[in-house]
């Protein structure tokens, strides 16, 4: 029978109830258990694609180009699984299916209700995805764990805690576990850990008919005793059933901190559930992860230049594809977030101090990374950026928007089209190096754009990105674009050192930019950063921190393998991330990225 484990939030939202999720899922994992995850967001939209990354953060894409909250991101990085769409279910989704079937005419005449049509829709939904293969095999996951987004109480989300009260009694108790995530606050007045918001969390629960197996409480320092007995007490659990997880140096630390309050040996009991008593390897290769990251002594800037930058969840993946590349290295990361706006001649008219210090930072950087994004807004800072990485001789990698910025930076500074631009940006531009794509439906803009898994063949033999991907002759990787470059000006760029070194299978799209004579200067079209593993580097970002930290060519001189001072453990005679994990790799990969 398929486990399932409910992830439920109380007192606040963005208490970490994703990453509390993905680590349960690891260390099930690790004991040699299938499992896959859910995500359920109870807002109305359909998926995220429309949303703002002031919102919920980056909007995450999948495989099968299914726009999805960040959290299934972290499942697929602690988990190494691929997910779809329909791992992501919302509202929107909910209600879509059922006013589907009423106007079929599915429910013969009868009044179609929340209860049971919509709590009815969100079981079958979960009962059906969670027996989807994950992990590029065909064989059926064995336990399958649900994050409930918000905070319980929310009225939005009261279909969803129904449908699961019922759930807990069609697939019986054995089958189904509630770990609820609290906060337990530390006013600074009196340093003391209080308690009361999560004993009345945990009473809303009780009410709506589900009881919490685990209380995982989130503070800032570790629970004191007297506390989780008193939570314990007046929580209707036993002290063990009470889990402190405190902030941590790393969030890989978080699977550690679990696994030692014995929240797998409760859980095999709990759910009846067949645990392996061998050797975890993959927790053991975990912990010297997280022991490796808080040891590395040197130091590495990354100058990140976007628009969204005042919420780093805006660029979650980005950043978690450089701390992978940065840990393989053995170098401390640091980022620069710098607004572009900041970068542009208007702010020193307006606000020169900004000015002065955004481009302080990216002076200072030892690289710098332009992400992708949307609108006009902040576009001529960043082209300001990439002008000085090439200038300058810094290390530059662009992301989708980056890449074509690049483009454009090239046009106008060393082709000459001074009014070179993208049609988002300037429709009437004389030399519109960036269009839009044929199949982009204007009209609508959910779910419309290039989405997904894409092929990008490469064009040359001697491209860096290439090397770095391993010599393969093609990768396939993840794309969220409306704009591409313009092919009919390709030849312009080449003639002058610009090459478009990647391209789709047609060879109409443009994926992959280098430019000659410089130590590091890429744009890809796609973005990496959606399949960057902990224990396998996105290879674009991987190059990006090779260059930055001055070892990227004794790297290619040795075949791609790193010096013995940098290898990825202190205690393996391997001198490559890849095979240095390859006993914490838990499936093979079948992508070619």
């Amino acid at each position: 029978m398929m486990k399932y484990i409910l992830v439920t939030g109380g007192v606040i939202s963005g208490i970490g109830k994703g990453i509390i999720a993905s680590s349960v899922g690891t260390i099930l994992k690790s004991c040699g258990l299938r499992v896959t995850a859910i995500k359920i967001d109870p807002y109305i939209n359909i998926d995220a694609g429309t949303f703002s990354p002031y919102e919920h953060g980056e909007v995450f894409v999948l495989d099968d180009g299914g726009e999805v909250d960040l959290d299934l991101g972290n499942y697929e990085r602690f988990l190494d699984i691929r997910l779809t769409r329909d791992n992501n279910l919302t509202t929107g989704k909910i209600y879509q299916s059922v006013i589907n079937k009423e106007r079929r005419g599915d429910y013969l005449g009868k009044t179609v209700q929340v209860v049971p049509h919509i709590t009815d829709a969100i079981q079958e939904w979960v009962v059906n995805q969670a027996k989807v293969p994950v992990d590029g095999d065909e064989i059926e996951p064995q336990v399958c764990v649900i994050e409930l987004g918000g905070t319980v109480g929310d009225i939005e989300s009261m279909p969803f805690v129904e449908a699961f009260r019922q759930f807990q009694f069609k697939v019986k108790r054995e089958n189904f576990c509630n770990i609820h995530v609290s906060l337990i606050p530390q006013p600074s007045a009196t340093g003391e850990q209080k308690t009361k918001p999560t004993q009345n969390s945990v009473r809303e629960l009780r009410g709506l008919g589900l009881s919490p197996d685990l209380i995982m409480c989130r503070c800032s320092t570790a629970l004191e005793n007297s506390v989780k007995e008193k939570i314990s007490m007046f929580c209707h659990v036993e002290p063990q059933q009470v889990i402190c997880v405190h902030d941590v140096t790393s969030i890989y630390r978080v699977p550690l901190l679990l696994e030692n309050q014995g929240v797998v040996s409760y859980l095999s009991r709990r759910l009846n559930m067949p645990i392996e008593t061998k050797s975890r390897t993959m927790l053991t290769k975990w912990k010297e992860m997280s022991d490796r990251s808080d040891r590395l002594l040197e130091h590495c800037s990354i100058a990140l230049v976007g628009k969204y930058t005042k919420f780093s969840d805006s660029y979650a993946s980005v950043i978690k594809a450089l701390e992978h590349s940065a840990l393989a290295i053995s170098h401390r990361l640091e980022v620069k977030y710098i607004d572009s706006t900041y970068l542009e001649p208007s702010t020193l008219q307006e606000e020169p101090v900004k000015y002065h210090e955004a481009w302080q930072k990216l002076c200072s950087a030892d690289g710098i990374l332009v992400p992708g994004g949307f609108g006009v807004r902040g576009t001529e800072g960043k082209i300001h950026a990439i002008n000085w990485a090439r200038k300058q001789r810094k290390p530059f990698l662009g992301v989708c928007l980056g890449m074509q910025l690049a483009v454009c930076e090239y046009a106008r500074n060393v082709l000459g089209w001074s009014d070179a631009n993208s049609t988002e940006f300037d429709p009437e531009s004389n030399h519109p190096v960036v269009i839009d794509m044929p199949e982009h439906n204007p009209g609508q803009m959910g779910g419309t754009m290039r989405l997904g898994k894409r092929r990008t063949i490469f064009k040359t033999s001697n491209s860096v990105l290439r090397k770095l991907y391993g010599d393969k002759e093609y990768v396939e990787e993840r794309h969220r674009h409306r704009f591409e470059v313009n092919p009919e000006l390709k030849s312009h760029f080449e003639d002058k050192g610009f090459h478009f070194v990647g391209q789709d299978v047609e060879g109409e799209r443009m994926e992959i930019i280098e430019l000659d004579d410089h130590p590091y200067f890429v744009g890809v079209q796609y973005h990496p950063e959606f399949t960057s593993r902990p224990i396998k580097p996105s290879p674009p970002y991987l190059g990006l921190l090779l260059a930055a930290a001055g070892k990227l060519q004794s790297y290619l001189q040795k075949g791609c393998r790193l010096s013995p001072r940098d290898m990825y453990s202190d205690q393996s005679g391997s001198s490559t991330p890849d095979s240095e994990m390859a006993d914490l790799k838990f499936t093979p990969v079948t992508d070619s990225a």
